[in-house]
């Protein structure tokens, strides 16, 4: 796992700009720090050491004539099998899974991308044929960004080595600032900054020099559909239990994320199953009772017999921690569950180096309570308009509540987003800023540039490529392309980097998300209860109240935070004169935010935070 960066540019002080590029990118790979220049093409990479420890794994790395360089980002789960095969055709000088990158893609060009299983990112120099080519894994779970700026191609796993590059421009990008308020994430394959982008999951992009191409290799399917529900339910056994397994091989120390849900917990079961020792397993609690998970983690360990790490904190130590959210996003993203995360991912690395999470579990088998929501909203429908605009009115005077996910605040985030469209309710929802706020949000002569855009082009987009008329089947693409991709892993990545620890989501294997995207739509949505398949699977295997317990999610108090210590943070950064500086918001409409919620006359937490977490990030890399 590693921090990669470089560019394709004229000009002096290469080592100078390319050493600078990947300094910022030093908390991803703290083993070992190497650069290549080969005339106008520059590559650097920070390493963290997980195959292979010795020097013979240290990247930029080459072929044996040193026509080939890459530098890569991630892990290979099925390098051993294809190492095999080029062992007849090439020397290895190391045991890495990226010589076999660099060989397979000798053997076989651009098609390496679908031979390779694993999360990537990755940037190969092919100095023969005068060329550059980036890659990105299947599911997005490695980032990769890429620009062109005054001529230069520059590219990173994260922006801040991009900002690095004396040519890059920080012009912010009004549509995507536009789509940060609406989404609370800047959808692939746009940025906060202009000219500058997020490359696709499951996509190549060829720089020659001059121009770039990219090619996708790789999509979600979910045609044609499985018939049997036995079958699949054998099949997704073997392909979990497979997963994990692929996901234990290391060779430094490696544990469990453990919060005690289904997801986590079917990943410690089938970690304990095929680990040959015991199996380390980790998890926070908070002294807050209803942001607490803590007691079904140690209940899932006690019942696997694991070797469990447990750490209690408070709300106070993790709001102390917001203006490092900054540091860790150098664009913005407001889920506020980044602070949990990379406190977990602080408290794992004092053990171990490696951790397995239960990601895409809820994308993939429908586990959000929006799926229910959308059910709901089916039944909500035939209700006569009147009536709906009665129970509106009877919502928005509901007593307003700070506690995790208050029944409250889920009547009026339901009811708030019924309106419109079917298929972007799910973003209405999800999202802190409406059209109407927006408006009133951002500056007139802002808005008056965007007012006439498609906010929901992103949506559009991805449900015209599933290849599925099924409603929830659209649905659970855009969550796999857009949710999951630039918030859930985004989040995972940033929190865990920054804290040198590698991530590994065995739900996130491609052949368990072909079986599970083939499966229809009741396997995993039957009636009401989400997940269906996979609490039928773990039946047996893990307690019962652990598999039917209603989800809570990885939460924060920021309502109680925005009233209580929060507060000084919030008049500094969201006050006139820091509003004034950024020249983007209306400072009367924000202020009648925060002062509505100080007040508790209404629960703003969402959009309080979407703000608070834009004010500091510009403030850090803009200002």
């Amino acid at each position: 796992m590693c921090g990669i960066a470089g560019y394709w540019s004229q000009g002096s002080e290469k080592e100078k700009i390319l050493h600078s590029m990947i300094d910022s990118l030093s908390h991803r790979g703290p083993d070992d720090k190497g650069i290549n220049i080969a005339g106008d093409v520059c590559l650097a990479q920070s390493r963290l050491s997980i195959i292979d420890l010795s020097p013979a794994g240290h990247q930029p790395m080459s072929n044996e004539d040193g026509s080939v360089w890459i530098v890569f980002n991630g892990e290979i789960y099925n390098f051993q099998e294809l190492r095999k095969e080029l062992k007849q055709m090439h020397d290895f000088k190391s045991s890495t899974d990226t010589e076999i990158i660099i060989h397979l893609y000798e053997e076989i060009g651009e098609k390496v991308f679908e031979k390779i299983q694993g999360m990537f990112a990755l940037a190969i120099y092919d100095i023969k044929k005068e060329k550059l080519v980036l890659g990105r894994d299947r599911m997005g779970k490695k980032p990769l960004f890429w620009g062109v700026h005054d001529g230069a191609f520059i590219f990173g796993s994260e922006l801040k080595a991009l900002m690095a590059h004396p040519k890059f421009k920080k012009q912010i990008n009004l549509e995507s600032l536009d789509k940060y308020f609406l989404y609370e994430n800047i959808p692939t394959p746009h940025t906060i900054f202009k000219d500058t982008y997020k490359l696709e999951a499951g996509t190549y992009l060829v720089w020659d020099g001059k121009t770039s191409q990219k090619k996708q290799f790789w999509k979600p399917t979910f045609l044609p559909k499985s018939a049997s529900f036995t079958e699949s339910l054998t099949e997704l056994d073997r392909r979990l239990d497979e997963a994990v397994s692929t996901r234990l091989v290391a060779d430094v120390p490696l544990g469990i994320f453990l919060s005690g849900g289904l997801d986590s917990s079917l990943i410690a079961y089938y970690a304990s199953k095929n680990s040959k020792t015991k199996v380390k397993t980790f998890s926070i609690g908070f002294e807050e009772k209803s942001f607490d998970e803590s007691v079904y983690a140690r209940k899932v360990a006690e019942h696997l017999g694991t070797e469990h790490y447990e750490k209690i904190l408070s709300a106070k130590d993790a709001s102390s921690l917001i203006p490092k959210v900054a540091e860790m996003l150098d664009e913005p993203m407001a889920d506020a569950s980044i602070i949990p995360t990379y406190l977990l991912s602080k408290f794992t690395k004092e053990h171990v180096t490696v951790a397995l999470g239960g990601d895409g579990g809820d994308e993939l088998f429908c586990g959000y309570d929006t799926f229910t929501a959308h059910k709901l909203a089916g039944y909500y429908e035939i209700i006569p308009h009147f009536l709906r605009k009665f129970i509106q009115k009877i919502a928005v005077s509901l007593p307003t509540s700070y506690a995790n996910m208050s029944l409250d605040f889920k009547i009026k985030k339901f009811v708030g987003g019924f309106d419109g469209e079917k298929k972007y309710r799910n973003q209405r929802w999800l999202g802190s800023f409406d059209r109407e706020d927006r408006k009133k949000l951002l500056k007139n002569e802002i808005w008056k540039t965007l007012e006439n855009k498609n906010e929901f082009d992103d949506v559009d987009r991805y449900h015209a490529e599933c290849d599925s008329r099924d409603y929830f089947d659209q649905l659970g693409y855009e969550y796999q392309r857009l949710y999951m991709m630039d918030q859930i892993l985004v989040k995972v990545d940033r929190a865990s980097m920054y804290n040198s620890l590698e991530i590994r989501a065995p739900f996130l294997d491609t052949r368990v998300v072909d079986l599970t995207n083939h499966m229809p739509v009741d396997f995993k949505f039957k009636g009401l209860e989400k997940k269906y398949i996979l609490k039928k699977l773990m039946e047996g295997k893990l307690p019962k109240d652990i598999i039917y317990r209603k989800k809570k999610g990885f939460g924060m108090p920021i309502a109680e935070w925005i009233r209580g210590d929060l507060k000084p943070l919030i008049l500094d950064v969201l006050g006139e004169k820091s509003l004034k500086e950024m020249n983007l918001f209306n400072s009367d409409f924000v202020s009648w935010l925060v002062g509505e919620h100080m007040a508790g006359k209404k629960d703003n937490r969402k959009q309080i935070w979407t703000l608070l977490i834009f004010a500091l990030w510009w403030r850090k890399w803009v200002k």
